[in-house]
């Protein structure tokens, strides 16, 4: 068998190593029954004010009251030790952590009312892409995958990937609605790694040791005899194997496709701007992926929420350490690529057409801990919504006087997931046929 190279995953049982075209049944591209045609493909760009969404996932659970609804009259064990800042709002004032979105509020809006379900990790995590709590099942389908499948496949690059390490998880386990849930495993995220110094991996894609783009061309006539292996896709799922492999294939060699993950095209100040971090490079990437035509990116802010164990990557589950960690790491490097990726967006015109949206599973208790610190808050936190059509400048919804509870209508995962996928062109009609989103209603106070 032709491999092309290894594809990692985590299963119910463990860490599996198995080679992509073994797999091919879970690669995002793969294309299954009811394939779209070109035509309806077309018609579902046309219709969707964003051509794409980009979601900024901070994987943990970011404070909202010492970041975008600081408390300053609450009393001393709640409003924490930041001062606040004016922004550009009227009325609307951040913390003194976030200077540069303070000053660019004019921009994008924010909600103050988010509030979900479940106030653990995965669980949350699961409710916070696909608007359902992954029990009890069947696992709904990530906002990502609804896109994926409504817009069809007519490019070289997957319609939905994940920027990041991996996929969300905490010590224990990862999010189960990652993915394609219902619509099935053909529509689960494409992995694409980045570095802080913009080195790009794409683990689901690597390729065996010496074997380039060029020698996979000339080898496209040996596939075509894999009957057997067509055959045992279609068992698992997947009943065009054409399109499947010629996507593999688009992402390998088709030049403008690798042009899109190629860092080094901008320049040292752009690169700059973003910050020297995963996080802030993993942006940078989002963007030039949305502007190659990909319809859904969504950037993990880290794998493990967790800020400090063993292999992590600083997550905002900060129980210890909060303030510390907000003022000096999370703070400056969100409020850095943050802003640079806005900015991006405003000056090239790709607002008009692309979704941007920040947010976590939820929030951090308003009184602080007796470890100094804050834990898992479900009940108010915080997103932020910019372009395509969306009215920015905006302050949405009100928490309480201590930012325990929203005193104006909460608004909840589903609703967002519900706005996301109408403004990519995903209709209650098609909703409806796909079986997704349901009982979702839009988050109006945004336009």
């Amino acid at each position: 068998m032709l491999d092309f190279g290894e594809f990692k995953a985590n299963s119910c049982s463990g860490p599996t190593r198995r080679s992509f075209l073994r797999t091919a049944s879970a690669v995002p591209f793969a294309l299954g029954a009811g394939l779209p045609t070109l035509e309806a493909v077309a018609a579902a760009r046309k219709k969707a004010k964003a051509k794409s969404v980009i979601l900024l996932w901070l994987w943990g659970g970011p404070s909202h009251i010492d970041m975008v609804d600081p408390k300053p009259n609450a009393p001393m064990d709640y409003r924490g030790p930041f001062g606040t800042i004016a922004t550009k709002t009227t009325g609307m004032h951040f913390t003194e952590l976030l200077p540069r979105m303070a000053a660019r509020t004019d921009k994008y809006s924010v909600i103050r009312s988010m509030r979900t379900s479940n106030g653990g990790h995965p669980g949350a995590g699961t409710v916070g892409v696909t608007g359902f709590e992954e029990n009890p099942g069947p696992v709904q389908p990530n906002f990502g995958s609804v896109i994926s499948k409504h817009r069809g496949q007519d490019g070289a690059l997957p319609n939905f990937f994940y920027v990041g390490q991996g996929i969300p998880r905490d010590l224990p386990r990862r999010i189960e609605g990652y993915g394609g849930g219902t619509l099935g495993k053909a529509y689960d995220p494409f992995l694409v790694s980045c570095s802080e110094k913009g080195e790009i991996s794409i683990p689901t894609l690597k390729m065996m040791k010496d074997m380039s783009p060029k020698r996979i061309q000339d080898r496209r006539q040996l596939l075509k005899q894999l009957d057997v292996e067509q055959h045992r896709l279609e068992a698992a799922g997947i009943k065009d194997w054409e399109h499947t492999y010629q996507a593999a294939f688009g992402l390998l060699t088709d030049e403008k496709a690798r042009a899109a993950f190629d860092l080094t095209r901008e320049t040292d100040k752009t690169r700059a701007n973003y910050g020297q971090t995963t996080f802030g490079q993993g942006c940078l990437l989002a963007r030039r992926l949305a502007q190659a035509g990909v319809p859904y990116i969504q950037v993990n802010w880290s794998e493990y929420v967790e800020t400090f164990t063993p292999n992590g990557d600083f997550g905002w589950d900060t129980h210890i350490y909060n303030f510390e960690l907000l003022q000096d790491r999370h703070c400056p490097i969100f409020d850095r690529a943050y802003t640079a990726l806005l900015d991006d967006m405003h000056n090239s015109g790709m607002l008009e057409d692309t979704l941007l949206i920040a947010m976590g599973e939820f929030g951090r208790t308003p009184k602080i801990s007796n470890r100094a610190a804050r834990e898992h808050w479900q009940h108010c936190y915080f997103s932020l919504w910019a372009g395509a059509g969306v009215e920015p400048g905006r302050c949405i919804g009100e928490s309480d006087s201590k930012g325990e509870h929203p005193i104006t209508k909460p608004i909840s995962p589903l609703m967002a997931g519900t706005t996301i996928a109408e403004l990519a062109g995903v209709g209650a009609q098609q909703r409806a046929e796909m079986g997704v989103l349901d009982g979702g209603s839009l988050i109006d106070e945004l336009f």
